[in-house]
């Protein structure tokens, strides 16, 4: 029922296995470099960079970005050592800015003024990135999805499910279909209180209803190649972690875009649903967040899909860089 899904939606987790493709994962490596930053005691990766990024980086000059040191051999870049985190954050933005002034990426075209954290050990929080900008350096960034649904006895698993169409107008995955609520987590911002506040913003939900009723499900992580459709450049790498909720809504309940980011809801049968994931009309990573519902819900079994421990294995990826992700 499900197999032509793992082909179609799940090349969202696309940076090569090292235990099932090792030439592969290999191959990519020895294109990156390995980001490495300190917190004032170790040294410790935090994300990859391509060969453009590297390039431009080796170019800021240090009065903003601070010492650089590379080791060719071993491909990786250390930088961002400044003493303390407000330092690295004030250098990182002013390496950021410097690549937007000057038009190096066209990735930063789409700068939102929005903080994301990057962690090291301990989950100590290394430095803050604009959003925008994060994926040049490859470091994991989190997020919030919920999916909610409404109780329909006469429709298949007893339930239809809200899905949002975004807006034509959006700079990445134009018009494609998304999960009921998602959104970045900011630097500073809990979870929880992050989804609160997508809620709002993204689908009118009253704030009591999504506090006292929504579920928290777990996490999903992956490591995504970026696309055109993701706009700016291909091939930055970004991993992600998603935290995961479900919200069961009321009949009377009924979503509605409060911003410019979606442009109608859909209620929609697990059928439905099915049929637009295999069509390839969710947003990739939003994909993955459907497929954790159906696993959950007893949707998509081992009975019914031959690919159902790769799907489950790779909505599960072990993300090899510190940050709150490994105690989730």
């Amino acid at each position: 029922m499900f197999h032509q899904i793992l082909n179609i939606e799940l090349t969202l987790s696309s940076f090569p296995y090292p235990e099932t493709d090792p030439e592969a994962h290999a191959s990519l490596l020895s294109t990156l470099y390995t980001l490495l930053c300190t917190d004032g005691h170790t040294t410790i990766p935090i994300g990859y960079l391509p060969e453009t990024v590297f390039s431009a980086l080796t170019r800021v000059p240090t009065s903003l970005k601070g010492e650089l040191e590379v080791n060719r051999s071993l491909r990786t870049v250390t930088v961002f050592t400044q003493p303390t985190e407000r330092e690295r954050s004030a250098a990182v933005a002013a390496t950021c800015a410097h690549w937007r002034k000057n038009k190096t990426f066209d990735i930063l075209t789409g700068w939102r003024d929005e903080k994301y954290s990057v962690y090291g050990l301990n989950n100590e929080m290394l430095f803050s990135v604009e959003r925008s900008a994060s994926p040049l350096f490859g470091v994991v960034t989190y997020g919030i999805h919920m999916t909610c649904y409404t109780k329909s006895p006469s429709s298949s698993y007893g339930i239809k499910i809200w899905v949002p169409r975004r807006a034509k107008t959006k700079s990445t995955y134009a018009g494609m279909l998304d999960n009921t609520v998602a959104g970045g987590i900011a630097t500073g911002e809990e979870p929880f209180e992050s989804l609160v506040r997508e809620a709002d913003e993204e689908a009118s939900l009253p704030e009591a209803l999504v506090r006292e009723h929504a579920k928290a499900c777990g996490t999903i992580t992956y490591i995504y190649i970026r696309e055109p459709r993701a706009g700016g450049e291909n091939g930055l790498i970004q991993p992600e972690c998603q935290y995961v909720f479900d919200l069961e809504l009321p009949e009377d309940v009924v979503p509605k875009p409060n911003d410019s980011e979606v442009e109608e809801f859909y209620l929609w049968t697990v059928e439905e649903v099915q049929g637009a994931l295999g069509r390839g009309e969710f947003k990739p990573n939003c994909s993955l967040l459907v497929l954790d519902f159906f696993v959950r819900w007893g949707i998509l079994t081992e009975e019914n899909e031959r690919d159902y421990n790769e799907i489950k294995r790779r909505l599960h990826r072990e993300l090899e860089f510190p940050g709150p992700h490994r105690g989730s």
